[in-house]
């Protein structure tokens, strides 16, 4: 008990300076180097790679599966709307202040926290830790970036602020710019094929499109038209219309499966930016489901996106903090949410680890 009320004070004093260094994403340098300081600090062996920082409980075993805790050090720029100073860790009434605290500070720490718990001890698994950059922007220097460094993990857990409910599955995101071309003419007489006509059409069908599959945890993959240009001059029937698709797809489809459906009905030619952000669910009958019943926790889907979309191995996201909270105007985080966010993680770990330990 005593080791864990330190451990607590060790994680917000981290947190407060986490959120008095300026870490917005592709320039997390500084918080980089700030959790490189704390670990040589509490005497933990890492490893960095760009601004990621990972780091093994104990000498690595390859005769046990590993599992993953993730969480992001970089945070999105802060909003006009705040009043108090984003770069300053105030507490006020058991909150604390600053940008990143909630989104993903509070998890971060918690699980830096509980890491150190678990450092050194004899566990059926390699417990690693890493504290990934350019989650808020899905960046290629991210998690994305250190993937091969590491050993697959037969889990990951995924620090976000989901108050300490799990998420079992994730949305993905693929954004498509589509284009339908027609044949240029004059507007005043009979002339040309127009492209803008021809992609209304388009965007008819998928105002009112609905996939066919619907996953049992997130409901409909669900696709939105959110930008359009077409013509030069108003006098021109414009020979070609580019338009937008935002769709977020449940893990009922891979992004390929939902571009093929969507390919069937429009007459666009459909080009997806990326391929990256896929959706995920934790397979069923995975130990942590087990997990998740025996200590009573909520289980959903996300409708939003994570680390989890870049990692390729089972995943769920949990962490102390409320999403409602990420990236608003004086973001915060409740002092006591960290303190439970790290016992729940040593719980959820410990437990994991007896049901592993009697499977064995």
């Amino acid at each position: 008990m005593e080791k864990q009320k330190a451990l607590v004070q060790d994680a917000i004093q981290l947190l407060k300076d986490l959120i008095a260094t300026p870490s917005l994403s592709r320039k997390e340098e500084d918080t980089a180097t700030l959790i490189s300081r704390f670990f040589i600090g509490k005497s933990v062996e890492f490893q960095r790679k760009g601004n990621n920082i990972w780091a093994y409980a104990s000498k690595y075993d390859a005769s046990k599966p590993s599992i993953w805790l993730n969480s992001h050090h970089d945070t999105v720029k802060p909003n006009v709307g705040y009043t108090k100073d984003p770069y300053q860790a105030i507490v006020e009434d058991g909150k604390l202040f600053g940008l990143g605290s909630n989104d993903a500070g509070g998890p971060l720490v918690s699980l830096i926290a509980a890491f150190l718990y678990f450092k050194g001890k004899e566990l059926p698994f390699n417990l690693i830790l890493i504290a990934s950059a350019e989650e808020e922007i899905s960046g290629p220097h991210g998690i994305a970036h250190v993937l091969s460094e590491l050993p697959d993990p037969e889990l990951a857990i995924v620090g976000e602020p989901t108050l300490m409910n799990m998420a079992v599955a994730e949305k993905g995101l693929m954004v498509i710019d589509a284009k339908v071309h027609g044949k240029a003419g004059h507007a005043a007489r009979e002339e040309g094929e127009n492209a803008l006509y021809k992609a209304l059409d388009d965007l008819i069908k998928i105002r009112n499109f609905e996939f066919r599959k619907v996953s049992p945890f997130l409901g409909k993959t669900k696709v939105s038209a959110t930008i359009i240009h077409a013509g030069s001059q108003h006098n021109v029937v414009p020979d070609l219309c580019e338009y937008t698709l935002d769709v977020r797809v449940t893990d009922a489809y891979t992004l390929e499966g939902a571009l093929t459906e969507l390919k069937k009905c429009l007459v666009a030619e459909l080009q997806p930016r990326s391929m990256r952000l896929q959706s995920s669910h934790v397979p069923e009958g995975h130990l942590i489901l087990k997990v998740a019943d025996e200590l009573g926790l909520e289980q959903y889907g996300s409708p939003t996106l994570s680390d989890q979309a870049l990692i390729p191995f089972p995943s769920v996201k949990i962490g102390p903090g409320d999403s409602a909270r990420s990236h608003t105007a004086d973001e915060f985080v409740y002092l006591d949410e960290i303190e439970k966010g790290i016992a729940g993680y040593i719980q959820l770990l410990e437990t994991y680890a007896s049901l592993k330990s009697s499977k064995i």
